[in-house]
């Protein structure tokens, strides 16, 4: 009995028009996700290396040492499937002096028209396109068949009402997955057909990406039957899975940031300029304060002492000069470290505002597919902190060499220039897979418990639903 109702299932969508039609739309955008993602991971690369070419030029060019030194991200192939926020971070940084400047040349910085209408890639196929296929073809699956009267010729035989609608979900899903699988084997063929080398590890990421799609197809057909359950008429499910879909898709994950901004304050960056300025105003004011009680000071122990000769004046000043050095150099001090305070409490508060606004999001199925995906293509806000600290940490071994190098030539009374041998390599690792997949769990989890609570309740109301 469940194997009639499951096929029954799979005749009625996959020999309908509209399946045919829409089929044919996803197995073109999937294909060209993949075809276009490929093409772009093969034009950074060339745009990395003539990159990274020019840059090792200058030394063989230069004939004295330069501080100044661009890396640049590599580009990954599986930030070409899934972009995440890869366009928006700069693709280069220069160091100067232990420390770099803001991260350069995003793609949307280069190509602003990318900016307005974006890529489409396949998290884009997946998140509004499959969806929507879910949608089109599992909201009228109870109420719809109660329409057209078939509902009542189905249980004209005893058929178990657990059945019937175990084998409607598990039919649908398969006439929805199964023939999806197809375009998106092509893809993944095309990836070392057209020269792209993964590893064991990005393959599997690329796979259990594939599983997070259908498990995100399959929460919206659960929903839409469940919907199809509790609704007398299929206009009326339709609509209610078009709200749905609208606030899941568009609504929550835009909501979530303005709630998380609203509940944790993020210090701009124009008020800890401002508060800086305060601080240097108020040291610049006791600085005029310890400079006056300094000269009464050292001059009256001058007048005591009774000692006006020149040797005795210069040797006041000397003094008076080191220990307003020491003022000075302990108030830079101070300032700096009351600016780093300031910073890392604004990073802080950025930290618990990103992770309060993810979490907000996590109530639409969207934003997880989303976040579990970026996660796994190494294109989510992981990318920008883990980029930002490798950069940092080779600002300082760069700074080390050039500083050993500057000493030897000292040492040598001439100027050798560098060569790019010696250089130290900037190289940047992607998260370790374990750590990948550590982040990803709670993801797929919360996919799955979707799929599981939309599949128990259409189950629950089916069992209530009233064919007649």
């Amino acid at each position: 009995m469940l194997k009639l109702i499951i096929f029954k299932e799979l005749r009625e969508i996959i020999l309908s028009t509209k399946f045919a039609a829409t089929f044919g739309v996803c197995s073109l955008l999937i294909i060209m996700a993949f075809y276009t993602g490929i093409k772009n991971y093969q034009n950074s690369v060339e745009e990395y290396n003539a990159s990274r070419a020019a840059e090792i030029s200058q030394y063989e060019k230069s004939d004295s040492i330069t501080s100044r030194r661009t890396v640049f991200l590599p580009p990954e192939p599986l930030a070409s499937l899934v972009l995440g926020i890869s366009n928006d971070i700069g693709r280069s940084a220069v160091i100067y002096d232990r420390s770099y400047q803001a991260f350069r040349d995003s793609t949307y910085s280069v190509n602003p028209v990318f900016a307005v209408f974006r890529f489409m890639d396949l998290e884009f196929v997946f998140l509004i396109v499959l969806s929507l296929f879910a949608i089109l073809f599992s909201f009228d699956a109870i109420n719809g068949e109660k329409e057209r009267g078939t509902l009542r010729l189905s249980f004209a035989s005893p058929v178990p009402r657990a059945i019937f609608i175990f084998g409607k979900i598990t039919g649908a899903f398969a006439a929805l997955g199964l023939p999806l699988l197809v375009p998106l084997l092509i893809g993944l063929l095309l990836l070392p057909v057209m020269g792209v080398t993964l590893s064991a590890g990005e393959w599997l990421r690329l796979i259990i990406l594939i599983v997070c799609g259908m498990l995100y197809l399959g929460v919206f057909l659960t929903l839409s039957v469940f919907i199809s359950c509790i609704t007398k008429h299929s206009s009326s499910s339709f609509l209610f899975m078009l709200l749905i879909w609208v606030c899941s898709v568009l609504i929550i994950p835009r909501a979530s940031a303005l709630l998380a901004g609203n509940m944790i304050e993020v210090p701009s960056t124009s008020k800890i300029y401002y508060q800086r300025l305060q601080m240097a105003n108020q040291q610049s004011r006791e600085y005029l304060t310890k400079l006056n009680d300094i000269y009464n000071r050292f001059y009256k122990e001058l007048a005591q002492s009774g000692d006006t000769s020149p040797e005795a004046m210069e040797q006041t000043q000397k003094k008076i000069s080191v220990t307003l050095e020491n003022i000075q150099a302990d108030m830079d001090k101070n300032l700096g470290i009351y600016v780093s305070r300031l910073y890392e409490e604004r990073y802080n508060r950025q930290a618990q505002q990103e992770r309060l606004a993810l979490w907000i999001a996590r109530i639409s199925p969207s934003a997880v597919l989303t976040l579990a995906s970026t996660e796994l293509c190494g294109t989510s806000l992981g990318l920008r902190n883990n980029y930002r600290e490798k950069v940092a940490i080779y600002s300082g071994f760069y700074s080390d060499f050039i500083e050993k190098r500057e000493k030897e030539n000292q040492d040598d009374m001439q100027a050798n220039p560098i060569k790019p041998s010696e250089i130290p390599e900037f190289i940047f690792q992607a998260s370790e897979p374990a750590l990948i997949m550590r982040k990803v769990f709670p993801d797929i989890a919360i996919l799955l418990i979707f799929n599981l609570v939309f599949f128990s309740g259409a189950f629950i109301a089916f069992l209530r639903y009233d064919p007649r």
